[in-house]
């Protein structure tokens, strides 16, 4: 029976005919009208897909198809499903397949680089290749192995980056045991805290580590084995020691993509640190759309999974790896000596490079310095609009410049926290490369959104990785809502595979972070910490810090601020060259750095200067801290205010400088009264 015109349309709009019409939009049509084929050609539509919109950089779909709420967020390149492997080799589920595939894939190529000698002086990088890298990984599974250490069992790495951490996390990817990467510059306390919690059964160590091992050793009865990595047996401690009789080599015991990789304790910002569980198919999907690169340099610690996942990656693509000293100080003379194409680094690091950069500039004055501004202003002009600039600029003023990291850097990536624009637009004209920014947490793996390497845009963290979505949670007492025009706002939740399987041992605060759909609440608005102030501003400190960082009296800033005061006061640690030149030229006579920090010309110069760097970078009134505390002694891992990617440790800061915070507040409150009673 034939419908009538309303009845057909009536059919068009049902969910019957919006699937019909979608699967039509698949199809090819025929040659020609003429020609009848025996079946149907199928062809990609252009379009993300009927339920998936692409917005420049993502693509959004609705959560669930019965709201109708399009509030999911997808890399816009992978829109209608998430990346769990590598496209070109999906059989890689494991850490222990993507070294297997590395091994045959690059076996006598450079793969990992020390400067340190036997007799511990310094020279030239000598390389272990793949191969001989899969010899050693097999050595120690089956050392451990040998020792009676059980499948499954949490084999703790107690010292920093070096070759053997590479090796030993190779060896218990193969042989199914759980790496607990041990901070080095963790306390006794937390250390202990730390292996009787996971229950780890063998740690690696070096030297200097093992002392502190032995001081609280009886505190810890679930270790059963200590391996000292490089130890001279004439230097060792007294310790009962074993060297076992002939061992052999024992079969790989591979695990499976579910299995437990690692537990990553969190560096304890806000309290005891939490293990975060990571398998190995969340290790390997977070990687799985990584570049490709040449030689790298490693230096930001290994128990941090930002470095932990580089490295993951790095060997995917058979790149030479080559570690530093061990000491930062001497970062610049490892980089000139290998001269790496790929640099990954924080923004303290590339705000230290920008400061002493400019301050160079502004100190040689006249034709230098002009030189150097016109230098910049026509190659950032050039890479604005999509040019190669001119190769005259860089024999001129920025061959020096990029020298400082070894002259071949291709490629910049920051990460742990903001980068503010100007620093990375500065970075990108200076040194000639890619610069991209990250965004990511231990609990998601690592990276939650990355930029795309040819992406020329700044101020943002690129597209979401195509291994996870993303969506936007209101919080009323904000007024954010995913609603928002033109930018939605609000709490950043990611689901995916590379989401953690939970804190070990804490059900409780596992529950409070991942709901019932899957969903990590990161507590993270617009990737930023946030505090509200008495007037009910939000403050986002880490970009003010960012801000002041610029300063050439500064080397470090805690910004404060809280919901009882209405501004904001910093804690600054100086840098003493800059400050103890400021004083010579002023005539001021002291005599130490104390008790010049504690001049309050030397407070005024300073807030002044902030003051200057804050205008120039539009902060508005609120932003602009009102009293500032000068410092001689730097924040550092050693007393508790960084963490290991240096970010500032805000609740021990807080507790840290207490009375000094207190005595700004005082401060400021008695000259509001002074100037309310005038």
């Amino acid at each position: 029976m034939r419908g009538n015109g309303r009845g057909r349309e009536e059919e068009g709009n049902s969910p019957m005919g919006r699937r019909l019409r979608a699967v039509s939009a698949h199809l090819l049509p025929p040659a020609s009208t003429t020609t009848t084929t025996g079946g149907v050609d199928l062809a990609a539509n252009p379009t993300a897909g009927e339920y998936a919109h692409v917005q420049g950089y993502s693509a959004v779909l609705p959560e669930k198809l019965q709201t109708g709420k399009w509030n999911v967020y997808r890399n816009a390149k992978t829109p209608l499903r998430l990346i769990d492997r590598f496209p070109d080799t999906p059989d890689i589920a494991t850490l222990h397949d993507n070294f297997v595939y590395a091994v045959e894939t690059f076996r006598d190529c450079r793969y990992l680089g020390t400067r340190i000698c036997a007799d511990g002086t310094v020279g030239d990088y000598k390389w272990m290749t793949y191969g001989e890298a899969s010899t050693n990984r097999t050595a120690i599974g089956s050392g451990l192995i040998y020792h009676g250490i059980p499948e499954g069992a949490c084999i703790g790495l107690y010292f920093i980056n070096r070759p053997e951490w590479i090796i030993v996390d190779h060896a218990c990817a193969a042989y199914s045991f759980v790496s607990v990467p041990l901070y080095d510059t963790l306390g006794p306390d937390a250390v202990q805290f730390i292996v009787n919690h996971a229950t780890v059964e063998a740690i690696f160590c070096v030297p200097q580590t093992l002392s502190t091992l032995l001081s609280f050793i009886t505190q810890m009865p679930c270790v059963r084995l200590i391996v000292v990595i490089g130890g001279d047996n004439a230097n060792m401690p007294s310790t009962p020691t074993s060297t076992g009789g002939k061992m052999s080599s024992r079969p790989f015991r591979p695990p499976k993509p579910e299995d437990v990789a690692t537990i990553c304790y969190t560096s304890g910002t806000t309290g005891t640190p939490k293990g975060v569980v990571l398998s190995h198919r969340n290790l390997i999907a977070n990687v799985a759309g990584s570049s490709v690169v040449i030689k790298y340099i490693s230096y930001l610690p290994l128990a941090h999974i930002y470095e932990r996942v580089n490295q993951i990656a790095l060997l995917h693509y058979g790149v030479a790896i080559g570690f530093y000293q061990g000491d930062n100080l001497k970062l610049m003379d490892d980089l000139a000596a290998l001269r790496p194409t790929v640099f990954s680094s924080v923004p303290r690091l590339y705000n230290r490079i920008y400061a002493a950069i400019t301050n160079a500039v502004k100190e040689s004055g006249g034709l230098k310095e002009r030189l150097f501004h016109a230098a910049y202003n026509a190659k950032r002009q050039a890479i604005m609009n999509g040019r190669n600039p001119s190769p005259m600029w860089d024999k001129l003023v920025f061959n020096k410049i990029k020298a400082r990291l070894g002259g071949r850097v291709r490629l910049m990536s920051s990460g742990a926290s903001p980068l503010s624009a100007d620093v990375m637009e500065f970075l990108r004209v200076c040194f000639g490369c890619l610069v991209i920014e990250g965004y990511g947490m231990t609990e998601t793996s690592c990276v939650i959104a990355t930029m795309d390497c040819d992406d020329r845009l700044i101020g943002h963290v690129g597209p979401p990785n195509p291994s996870c979505e993303i969506k936007l949670v209101d919080v009323p007492e904000m007024n954010y809502t995913s609603e928002d025009q033109p930018y939605p706002r609000g709490e950043i939740c990611v689901r995916g595979t590379t989401i953690f399987f939970g804190y070990y041992k804490d059900e409780i605060q596992t529950r409070e972070v991942i709901d019932e759909d899957g969903w990590l609440h990161t507590g993270d608005i617009g990737k930023r910490t946030i505090f509200k102030l008495a007037q009910g501003e939000y403050i986002a400190p880490e970009k003010i810090e960012n801000v002041y960082a610029k300063c050439k009296f500064i080397a470090q800033c805690f910004i404060y601020g809280d919901s009882l005061n209405s501004s904001l006061v910093a804690v600054v640690a100086v840098e003493p060259e800059v400050l103890k030149a400021w004083a010579a030229s002023e005539g001021i006579q002291y005599e130490d750095l104390r008790q010049l920090c504690a001049d309050t010309r030397a407070r005024a110069a300073v807030l002044a200067d902030m003051d200057s760097i804050g205008k120039e970078a539009q902060l508005r009134g609120f932003e602009f801290a009102k009293a500032v505390t000068l410092v001689a002694e730097p924040f550092t891992l050693e007393n508790g205010l960084l963490t290991p990617t240096f970010k500032i440790k805000r609740p021990q800061a807080k507790a840290y400088f207490a009375k000094e915070i207190a005595d700004m507040y005082a401060q400021l409150r008695e000259a509001e009264s002074t100037k309310s009673k005038l």
